[in-house]
């Protein structure tokens, strides 16, 4: 069975290889996506773990595993690898410190995986949400690797899918050793694709211990300055936001500005590239917009554009009230965790089925969902006049994402009770 899944894998591959080599996320790296890398340096006898995540979002919520795995075994070697140009940028940006080696992944492929497992030589294989790939854990678990998924969550609008697929492929969830899920939802979910009842945990969500709560004071001075934002008048920031509700944002600008003068926009595109698009919809809109890689030389506007990666966090320090994107289309929304952690009180859309888990944890302390365009306007013009309010709810928020902290020194527990005999593991 998995023989079939192979040559349709270099079928798919050989269709798929224009786009490949000519997208601008994709393109970059092709020889390390054909597996040939160089072994990175380790410590003798200490283990080595290969954390992949698929974008710069994901590597952030391993980041903090990372963290703990080098604060209880310290001889050991991380090797971080990603899909995007965005992620590698990201993590050679963010995670030097505590990251061995930042390449990309493997193509999912016989070949680049085996070559991939055999150049890196890794003792434990950590895979992130729902990265399952059948070729990669094939090839690591032939070799010896121990494999765990992190963080693990099945769509349950495609476990059906997934089960017929794991089915035809001879089911890949039996050459992982360990499933350290997010909820006791997502450890039946499992459960019922195949996974031993054995090896399956319930350790919560690492990228809540991602969540910066401390560490960035200062920096959010110079940031200021940088984008050109006064101090003494209040910030509506919309963070992570995507194609179709930059116009709604806008508009729902342009009537609170009216109520409330000298009210500063912050736009911060999930895709920085967009960043061009959203200044001419500002311009259209009539109102002066800058680009914060712009700097101070840039000036003062009312719309400041976010346009670069590894910011967010710090910015959102700056905000009074923050919108979540990815809620008002159909994305499932983006992490309304971060600005909390940030002590924000933040307002997202009705669509935010991929953080399900995030939304229990802010609504009622700090969160609050709206469900249309006019419902944001309303809500929004309550809170920015009522200014001891927005500091209660962004108290509130930060104490709800504080409370929830620790999944990473669960998961490390696990991680190290797999890795082989013959390592240093604790």
């Amino acid at each position: 069975m998995h023989a079939l899944y192979a040559i349709v894998s270099y079928l798919a591959f050989l269709l798929g290889l224009p786009i490949l080599l000519t997208h601008p996320k994709l393109r970059d790296g092709v020889r390390a996506r054909l597996g040939f890398y160089r072994d990175p340096p380790r410590a003798p006898g200490s283990p080595r773990f290969w954390l992949h995540g698929a974008s710069a979002g994901d590597l952030l919520s391993l980041q903090p595993i990372m963290r703990e795995l080098k604060a209880r075994v310290p001889g050991c070697s991380i090797v971080v690898t990603t899909i995007t140009n965005s992620g590698l940028a990201m993590a050679r940006k963010k995670l030097a410190d505590v990251a061995d080696a930042v390449v990309f992944a493997p193509y999912d492929l016989p070949g680049p995986t085996r070559r991939a497992v055999a150049a890196l030589r890794p003792d434990v294989l950590v895979l992130e949400y729902t990265e399952i790939w059948p070729n990669l854990i094939r090839a690591a678990s032939s070799a010896g690797v121990r494999i765990a998924l992190t963080n693990g969550r099945f769509d349950p609008r495609k476990v059906s899918r997934y089960r017929a697929f794991f089915r035809a492929i001879g089911n890949p969830l039996r050459r992982i050793d360990c499933f350290l899920m997010r909820s006791d939802e997502e450890a039946e979910r499992v459960l019922s694709l195949g996974a031993a009842p054995d090896r399956v945990w319930v350790t919560g969500n690492t990228k809540f211990d991602a969540l910066v709560l401390d560490g960035l004071g200062g920096r959010e001075d110079a940031l200021r300055a940088e984008m050109g934002l006064d101090p003494a008048r209040p910030v509506f920031m919309a963070g992570s936001t995507h194609e179709g509700e930059e116009e709604i944002v806008l508009a729902v600008y342009t009537r609170l500005a009216e109520r409330h003068p000298g009210l500063q926009l912050v736009l911060a595109p999930r895709y920085v590239e967009r960043s061009g698009k959203l200044m001419a919809l500002a311009a259209e809109a009539g109102l002066a917009v800058r680009l914060r890689s712009g700097g101070a030389a840039a000036g003062n506007a009312q719309v400041t554009i976010l346009d670069t990666i590894g910011e967010l966090a710090i910015a959102y320090r700056l905000a009074t009230l923050v919108f979540v994107g990815g809620s008002f289309v159909t994305r499932g929304g983006q992490n309304v965790l971060e600005p909390a952690a940030q002590g924000c009180p933040v307002l997202f859309g009705p669509h935010m089925e991929n953080f399900k888990d995030s939304v229990q944890v802010l609504q009622g302390r700090g969160g609050i969902q709206v469900a249309t365009p006019d419902q944001f306007l309303k809500v929004a013009d309550e809170l920015l006049s009522r200014p001891d309010q927005l500091r209660e709810l962004g108290a509130m928020a930060r104490g709800a994402v504080g409370a929830i902290r620790g999944a990473s020194a669960r998961n490390v527990d696990h991680l190290l009770s797999i890795v082989p005999r013959g390592k240093a593991a604790a």
